[in-house]
């Protein structure tokens, strides 16, 4: 087949069905990055009216990540403190 990140992309030239077959088989997960994949499976493109949609998921993504970060740094810096307390 040929050599794509897309499996999907992939499957649609030709050897369909071993290429979705491998793809099955080896867990391989096709995050649907180019036009050719969302047209196939009937998603906004990420291009035209649906580049703002795909921008406005790829900046929620990235804040919900941000956010989980600076939970993640609260969490530890509030156990050091409950640790040296327990340690007095």
């Amino acid at each position: 087949s040929l050599s794509t990140e897309s499996f999907i992309s992939a499957a649609s030239f030709q050897e369909t069905t071993r290429v979705l077959t491998e793809a099955s088989i080896t867990g391989r997960i096709d995050n649907l990055k180019g036009l050719k994949e969302n047209v196939i499976v009937g998603r906004l493109i990420p291009a035209g009216t649906g580049f703002k949609h795909h921008q406005d998921k790829r900046m929620r993504r990235l804040e919900d990540s941000m956010q989980a970060s600076e939970a993640e740094q609260e969490l530890s810096e509030q156990l050091s403190e409950v640790e040296a307390e327990v340690q007095e």
